[in-house]
Parts: structure tokens; sequence; C-alpha cells
């Protein structure tokens, strides 16, 4: 629930994710007892030495310190005893109550409660598996090969499994003591655009990114290297939310207040009764009042909170990748103004800003998105005459049940009807394309290939509306 502040809000979000850490430590039995149970033999033959005494300990797991046979250091991520059992009693629980809010309380179903507590479900049950974080360790090892300013801790495999995690120990000076980095020689607004840099590659250029960037999870190592720890809350995003959270970011700096209010109630999913015109008028405020303001004075953690609370206020329920991804940027923005005060997120996205453009212009993306609304039209040419045989059939038998209002139904009638004319254009002109008829371009026809090119925009265009 920390990541979702668009459902709890931003104050109880960070409330929520302070109970991360803190959690009493395991007795030293209990954990060697784990270890041997996990990875078929006792600590001290599988460690050269082994510290019982946890240095460190949060909600899931707590931390050791032990050394291999070959004198490196390494820690041992070690999950606390019942956990498992504990959680899965918990979150029956909240399953049950989310029914319950979902069926009973009509305020809360816009919401979608039932949604988010088996979201949030799938999502902690992931996290108990430390096989999840060690995969996402050895990705985040191969997004960033060959970048000699990024070190993630190597992972051991055969001292890993479900429950114990075995990686390299990093020494180096946390993100949270800033006094220590300055008194390295390291400038405190160099190591936070550094830091910022990284997230926003992880996040622009990988699709997968660390989700958690407060300072005791990241550090200054010797020679000016960013080390990376606790991977195990991670984001991705597919290529249509990072298209979506790309044309947001971009419309925020820009000022496009009336783009990013249609964007956001067509990536978002808003009550039938929601008054748009109230939605677009705040969402202009919104951009009025900061748009003003040069990029390195742009506040966009504060942007996106009051974009958030915009968003909660008219029960907008945005996907949930989209809001981890805003909550993350928020808390990196924060934890870097703890480095430098006047640190400005807006002005180092401002390079990322020119890739996402030349991006978006990029000819490969566009034969990508042709090559899907290909394959959509010729789904729908496949599957599109069955399924009207069978709506034809259950309503002669009477078995059809309308559930659209009577006014939607001439909109429904005219999609159908323009998807198969769609469809049609599109197997006919693919038919002139096979048999070669005249007159020919290139050796292929040129009626066909434009009915082709005809048919996929038009395609596109009503499969984005019916988005």
């Amino acid at each position: 629930l920390s990541t979702r502040a668009d459902i709890v809000g931003l104050e109880i979000a960070e409330e929520l994710r302070k109970l991360q850490s803190g959690t009493p430590a395991d007795s030293p039995e209990s954990v060697l007892q784990l270890i041997a149970d996990e990875l078929g033999q006792s600590p001290e033959n599988l460690f050269a030495a082994f510290d019982p005494t946890a240095f460190s300990s949060a909600s899931v797991g707590q931390v050791h310190r032990a050394k291999l046979d070959d004198g490196s250091d390494v820690v041992v991520k070690v999950q606390h005893h019942n956990i498992q059992e504990k959680v899965n009693i918990d979150l029956d629980l909240l399953l049950v109550l989310a029914s319950a809010l979902q069926k009973h309380v009509p305020d809360a179903r816009p919401y979608q409660p039932l949604s988010t507590a088996r979201e949030f479900r799938r999502t902690l049950l992931h996290e108990l598996d430390f096989t999840s974080e060690r995969r996402n360790m050895e990705q985040f090892t191969h997004n960033f090969a060959g970048d000699d300013t990024v070190r993630i801790p190597t992972v051991y495999r055969h001292l890993c499994s479900k429950r114990v995690l075995t990686m390299d120990l990093l020494e180096g000076i946390p993100g949270s003591k800033p006094e220590q980095i300055q008194a390295s020689g390291e400038a405190l607004d160099a190591f936070a655009r550094k830091t910022a840099t990284v997230f926003l590659n992880m996040i622009f250029r990988d699709g997968f990114y660390h989700a958690d960037p407060h300072p005791g999870n990241y550090m200054l190592l010797d020679g000016g290297v960013l080390g990376l720890l606790d991977c195990g809350m991670v984001g991705r995003l597919d290529d249509s939310i990072r298209d979506l959270f790309s044309e947001l970011l971009l419309m925020l700096i820009d000022g496009d207040s009336e783009g990013l209010a249609d964007l956001l109630l067509r990536a978002g999913s808003a009550p039938e009764d929601v008054d748009r015109v109230a939605f677009r008028t705040d969402v202009s405020d919104l951009i009025i009042e900061h748009g003003s303001r040069s990029l390195d004075e742009f506040d966009l953690s504060e942007v996106l909170e009051q974009l958030t609370g915009i968003i909660r206020r008219y029960q907008v329920l945005m996907p949930s990748a989209a809001s981890l991804l805003i909550k993350t940027l928020v808390m990196l923005e924060g934890t870097s103004r703890e480095l430098n005060p006047s640190f400005s997120l807006a002005e180092i996205l401002e390079p990322f800003k020119e890739q996402l453009i030349k991006e978006r212009m990029n000819p490969k993306r566009w034969l990508k998105r042709l090559s899907h609304s290909v394959r959509d039209i010729d789904r729908l040419a496949r599957q599109g005459p069955r399924n009207i045989a069978e709506i034809l059939e259950r309503l002669q038998s009477g078995k059809l049940k309308i559930k659209h209002e009577l006014e939607s139904i001439d909109d429904v009638a005219n999609r159908l009807v323009s998807g198969m004319l769609i469809a049609s254009l599109f197997m006919g002109s693919s038919m002139l394309l096979s048999q070669d008829v005249p007159p020919l371009t290139g050796g292929l026809s040129l009626i066909g290939v434009i009915g082709c090119v005809t048919a996929v925009v038009l395609g596109g265009r009503l499969l984005w509306k019916i988005r």
C-alpha cells in the first residue's frame, strides 16, 4: 500500500513505508536452523565465518555478515521465521475485508479494493521469494554491464534459496550520511545528480528499475562508484506504460494541460459520472501555477504530488505500474534534496526529454506499432465472423443479454460495421498483393499496397478509440 499513493494519499503511503524497517531480529538459533534447512548444510560448513547476530533487520528479513572460503566478505539475507505463514493469514483477512468493502461501501468501489488487495497479495508474495530478488540483482548487473560508475552486489547462487540470499558485501558511505560523503571529497550535488541519472536510466532506458530509492539503499563506494542495495522492490514498464509516462512528463514540463488531462482520463479508470470539465480545469490550474518556473526551479515531486491529489479527488484509478513510478520519482527527488536542497529532477530530466522525443519519432517504433496493428486487424478478421455468428445464434435463441445502455448501441454498431469493413479491405488488399495485380511498384500491386496501408491506419484509429 505504500506504493499506492493514488489510493491512500502520499502522507499515509510515507508512514506505511516506515513500517518496512525496524523489525526485531530473530534469535541466532532460529537463523542457523533456517539456513541449514534451506541450503542443506549448517553455516559452519558453508562459510569460513558466519555471524549469527544480525546487523540489520527489516520487515521481511535480516542481514548477517559472513566470509567465504576464499576470503571474500559477504552478507547473508535470511527471511524471518514463520513470516510466510503470518503473511498468508493477514492476506486472507485482507481479501475478506476488501471484498466486503467493495460489496457494501459504494464510495469505495471506484478504488477497486478487491483488485488492489489481490495486486498487493501478488506483490508481497513475490517479495517473500528471495529467488526473485536474486534475479532482479542479476538483471541490474546485466543492464549496467560495462558501466564502471555503478555496482550491484554479486550474488552466489549456490548459497541462495527462496529464503536465503548471499551476496557481496559493499562497503561505502550510505546516502543517508551526506556529511560523510562530503568529507570524503565527493560533491553532494554531483553525487545527487549521479544517483538520479542512474535511476532515470533504469526507468527510461531499461524499463526495469529499483523502486525504493531511499538513502539507505544506495551508497558511495571508492572511486565515486554508486552502489545499489536491496533490490526486492522493482518496477517493470512495458512499452505502453513507458509511452504513457513519457507523454505525461513531456506534457508536465511543456505545460500542455489539455493534453495531460485527456491522457490521464484515457489511461486511468474514471467513474462514469466524473466531471471532466472540472477535472481539466484543476489540471490546467496546476500547470499554470508551476509552468512559469524555470527548469532548475521546477519542483517535479510537488507537481506529481498535487497531480496525484487531483487524481484521487476525482476517483481516477491509474494503472499500478504508473502509480509505483510516480512514487519512485517523488521519493528520488526528495532523497536527492537531502543531499542538495536546490536539486531539481526536472533539470536532470532535460536530456532524457530529448531522448524520449527521438524515440517517439524512431521509424522502428512506428514499424513495431504498425506490426501490432496488423496483427490486431488479422485477429479481428479471423475471429470477427465467428463472434458475429455466435451473437446472432444467441439472439435467435433468446440467450443474448444486453448490458449496454440504449444510447451506446449505435456507437457499438458503428464500430462493429467499421471493423468488418476494415477487415474486408485488408483481406482484399492482401489478395491483390499476393496475385501481383497491376499497376505494380517495386514488384508489388500499387492498389494492394494502398489498400493495406489504409486498412492499417483505419484499424489503428478504431482500436485507439476502443481503448
